[in-house]
């Protein structure tokens, strides 16, 4: 249902997860694009808290047919594929169409190591 409306904006999203290693990024979406592709069924087009360890989902909850599509076009696409194979990201779609992209990598990497 969604998977040609992320695959319009996956160039984009490229590169936001390229820029996500130094700040939170923001993509601004037409909701156009996903009223459209609803077919007119009334669903609930945000998310949050989607997070994706080396390209898996880190838990097993029901993630909405939005986020499942999202995360399948990722995996799907060479380039995305290769971004967030060995990074830990999270995704967030507002309810404004607001895609937030922030790489958790780099937090998970600075920890401190507890002493042996």
């Amino acid at each position: 249902m969604f998977t040609g409306t992320w695959q319009k904006y996956l160039p984009v999203i490229a590169i936001l997860l390229k820029r996500a290693a130094k700040a939170e990024q923001t993509l601004n979406m037409d909701q156009t694009d996903f009223k459209r592709a609803a077919g007119g069924k009334k669903i609930k087009f945000s998310f949050s808290n989607l997070q994706l360890n080396d390209g898996r989902t880190d838990y097993n909850t029901n993630l909405s047919p939005i986020a499942k599509e999202f995360v399948q076009s990722l995996i799907n696409n060479e380039t995305t594929k290769t971004l967030v194979m060995n990074q830990q990201f999270e995704f967030a779609l507002t309810n404004d169409f607001q895609l937030l992209i922030k790489n958790n990598t780099l937090a998970a990497s600075d920890a401190p190591v507890a002493p042996e």
